[in-house]
């Protein structure tokens, strides 16, 4: 796993999956064009540029340059990295035909390649220090998930936070542990 303090941002659902093999990271779908209307998710990856910085990988055809140059466009300047994925032609496993231009998306690339590309860029690792991590219990014992209410909670620490309300609790995990200390945590959750 490759430990990076960046998020990452891609077009959909199979490309973070694609990722989430050997990234150790918080990764944002932009849903294709769908960011174009949530001004919610774009606010929340403007605000990771400026906390933690953002790496875009789109796809290498038309729709992926559009969806990157958007992004971009709202980011201050040395907080986005780009990685580009190379003209590949082909067909992903899971479709039986290729895209409207042929080439393979970033769900198509090979994990090494993808590795490669990261490197490339040179991701910043985050440091490995004594710091005790916030866990899946943690939410659990905070009455955030998994308990009667919950969703409730949830959606009143994500308001504190200033977190868009369409975090999987998953990926608030990832945030947390990027942000803050345990400590911190637990202190946010007695005041909610």
């Amino acid at each position: 796993m490759l430990k990076i303090s960046e998020a990452v941002i891609v077009e959909g659902k199979y490309d973070k999956l694609k990722l989430s093999n050997f990234l150790d990271t918080l990764i944002i779908e932009t849903n294709g064009f769908s960011i174009y209307k949530d001004k919610e998710k774009l606010k929340f990856i403007r605000r990771l540029a400026k906390e933690r910085g953002i790496i875009i990988l789109t796809d290498s055809d038309h729709s992926g340059f559009q969806i990157r140059n958007f992004i971009a466009g709202g980011v201050p300047d040395g907080r986005v990295k780009h990685i580009y994925i190379p003209d590949i032609y082909g067909t992903e496993k899971r479709k039986t035909q290729p895209s409207k231009e042929g080439k393979l998306g970033v769900e198509g690339m090979s994990d090494e390649l993808l590795k490669k590309l990261f490197d490339s860029v040179g991701v910043m690792s985050e440091p490995v220090s004594g710091k005790i991590p916030i866990t899946t219990y943690d939410l659990y014992d905070a009455g955030i998930s998994g308990r009667p209410n919950a969703a409730e909670k949830k959606k009143k620490l994500l308001k504190e936070l200033d977190l868009p309300e369409f975090l999987s609790t998953k990926s608030l995990l990832t945030y947390l542990n990027s942000t803050m200390t345990k400590d911190e945590f637990l202190s946010i959750c007695e005041k909610l």
